[in-house]
């Protein structure tokens, strides 16, 4: 993989995209920047807490859990994982 400080938003939901698929099992075809995590691609806050670690791993970086909590949508984990990579 490139390095993930290079990465475009694109490319960082192309990551996040992958991690849905195969840690949680969501088809592809649901998983759109629109979509919610909840609502739309079933995951709960024991997955959210995963999904949480994983990006932690994929960036390096620590995402502080009431940051995350505010996470609703899969744009708003690109945009959370951006402002890490930013920062």
């Amino acid at each position: 993989m490139e390095n993930i400080m290079a990465l475009s938003n694109e490319a960082i939901f192309d990551e996040l995209k992958k991690i849905l698929v195969e840690s949680f099992e969501t088809p592809e075809a649901q998983i759109t920047l629109e979509a919610n995590l909840y609502e739309d691609l079933d995951l709960d806050s024991i997955d959210a807490v995963d999904l949480a670690v994983k990006l932690q791993t994929l960036t390096g970086k620590r995402i502080k859990a009431d940051e995350f909590k505010a996470v609703r949508t899969v744009a708003d984990v690109v945009r959370a994982v951006r402002s890490l990579l930013d920062s």
